[in-house]
């Protein structure tokens, strides 16, 4: 209505097909860079809810990281680059959104992984998403490999991907820092996020591109539409990372968080398989902004 009445005013405007809901819902890939031997790394960009997927693709394989419950994208672009797929990660146990990775891997008969020490209430079977664990894809071999970096929740785990990329979930952003207490935990996780931030992640090589699975401003997308930075950049940007004082830190992190996300105890329950509503109701516990940082 509001599109044809400005149309009617000459303005040229249009209106999305099925409305917020269908914005909430859309993904867009967007190529991150090239991995050695021909191998290819991209992110799915679902703009209207801050989101970020993966897809690392090498000789006919293919990886898929903190994936959305629109499945369909992730099946469809795998089959259009004739890939397999043969790995799905969840970084932690997410609460903002449901994940897709356990129904892709049922489809595809993908392994899926999820960090242990989030998983102790799943009534699901899953594989160990373990510190140090490395798994290959194609035959290039792109590596893939696992780095325990808790904080946002206790099994928090992010990725070094070929050597270049640095998959950080939700505990760095690029403008922020993830926030400790959607477990109802943040005093008891907030020197785990310290550690992981200012002592696992200093020891990494500043040239690594930070890719994060959550974006919280349009302004932390760059030109083409991705978002990644340098962690060299961003321990010099990011003011998550520059305090010095561990009590001012602690204070940031704990006293000053934003609300939480909408149902976010419920899509726990989902993402345990605990419960399982249909997609109305689903799309429904996703409304509102992802609300899993602080700054």
């Amino acid at each position: 209505m509001v599109a044809e009445m400005l149309d009617e005013e000459g303005v040229d405007a249009a209106y999305l097909e099925g409305g917020m809901k269908a914005w909430s819902e859309h993904l867009e890939p967007v190529k991150v860079g090239d991995l050695k031997n021909g191998g290819e790394l991209y992110q799915f960009v679902r703009i209207g809810k801050g989101c970020l997927s993966y897809m690392a693709i090498s000789g006919g394989e293919a990886a898929i990281i903190d994936a959305t419950r629109m499945t369909d994208i992730f099946l469809d672009f795998a089959q259009e680059k004739g890939a397999t797929i043969k790995h799905v990660f969840d970084t932690h146990l997410h609460a903002d959104h449901i994940s897709g990775g356990r129904t892709i891997a049922e489809a595809t008969g993908a392994t899926y992984y999820l960090p242990p020490a989030d998983a102790e209430e799943v009534v699901f079977d899953y594989a160990e998403l373990v510190n140090g664990l490395e798994v290959a894809i194609g035959d290039a071999k792109i590596e893939i490999e696992a780095l325990y970096s808790p904080g946002h929740t206790i099994g928090s785990t992010s990725f070094i991907v070929d050597d270049q990329y640095l998959m950080t979930g939700d505990i760095l952003f690029i403008d922020s820092i993830g926030r400790p207490d959607l477990a109802g935990l943040a005093e008891d996780w907030v020197g785990d996020l310290r550690e992981s931030l200012y002592s696992r992640y200093a020891e990494l090589a500043d040239e690594l591109i930070v890719l994060p699975a959550h974006f919280m401003i349009m302004e932390e997308l760059n030109a083409d539409g991705s978002v990644a930075k340098r962690l060299g950049d961003l321990f010099k940007e990011n003011h998550g990372l520059n305090i010095e004082d561990e009590q001012e830190f602690r204070d940031m992190v704990t006293k000053n968080l934003p609300p939480q996300p909408n149902a976010y105890q419920d899509i726990r329950q989902t993402n345990m398989g605990k419960i399982t509503p249909d997609d109305e109701v689903q799309r429904e516990m996703e409304i509102g902004p992802n609300r899993c940082a602080v700054r």
